[in-house]
């Protein structure tokens, strides 16, 4: 029997960079697209759309948590005033780890990780830590092995959306200097 993981994936390019080592150790995964961070649901749309495009192109299954950014706010607008990557973010991260290990619970699968650590602009550190409160997480920093290259190539040759910030209000006010 193979072992199953649910993948929880912020974007379709960086789940494309998780992709070689999650086959590498031959997990059976799907992915879930838990999103509720992203500032709008015109947003939420194109980065699902790509996920969709992706999980096609790939073979795998697809999950989607219902985008719910009023309560992802109310959790976190205190502190919108700190900068990307600050405190705000380490109740993102707890936020979407939590939605995928209830999924993965709920859907019987034998673990889960995320694609939030394949980017260089996320602190794998803090998210292993944040996911040591998960029974199922499992620790896969995709960094290694030049996972973040791998998946912007692969996200080309797809023609995958890709975007330019994390994609909360907070986040991009600080990437395009919006007051």
């Amino acid at each position: 029997m193979s072992k199953r993981l649910l993948l929880h994936i912020c974007c379709a390019p960086c789940a494309c960079g998780c992709l070689e080592q999650l086959r590498l150790d031959d997990w059976e995964f799907a992915f879930y697209f838990s999103n509720s961070n992203l500032n709008s649901a015109e947003e939420f749309q194109c980065r699902y759309a790509a996920a969709e495009t992706l999980a096609a192109a790939e073979n795998v299954h697809l999950y989607c948590d219902p985008y719910d950014h009023a309560t992802w706010l109310e959790r976190t607008a205190e502190l919108g005033a700190e900068p990307e990557r600050g405190r705000r973010c380490a109740i993102c991260f707890e936020w979407s780890l939590s939605r995928t290990a209830l999924a993965a619970e709920a859907m019987n699968f034998d673990a889960f990780a995320t694609s939030l650590t394949v980017s260089p602009h996320k602190p794998s550190k803090l998210i292993f830590e944040i996911g040591k409160a998960f029974e199922k997480f499992t620790p896969y920093d995709f960094k290694k092995r030049d996972g973040f290259l791998k998946g912007n190539r692969r996200a080309k040759e797809l023609e995958l959306y890709r975007q330019q910030y994390c994609g909360c209000e907070f986040s991009y006010r600080d990437r395009f200097n919006q007051a």
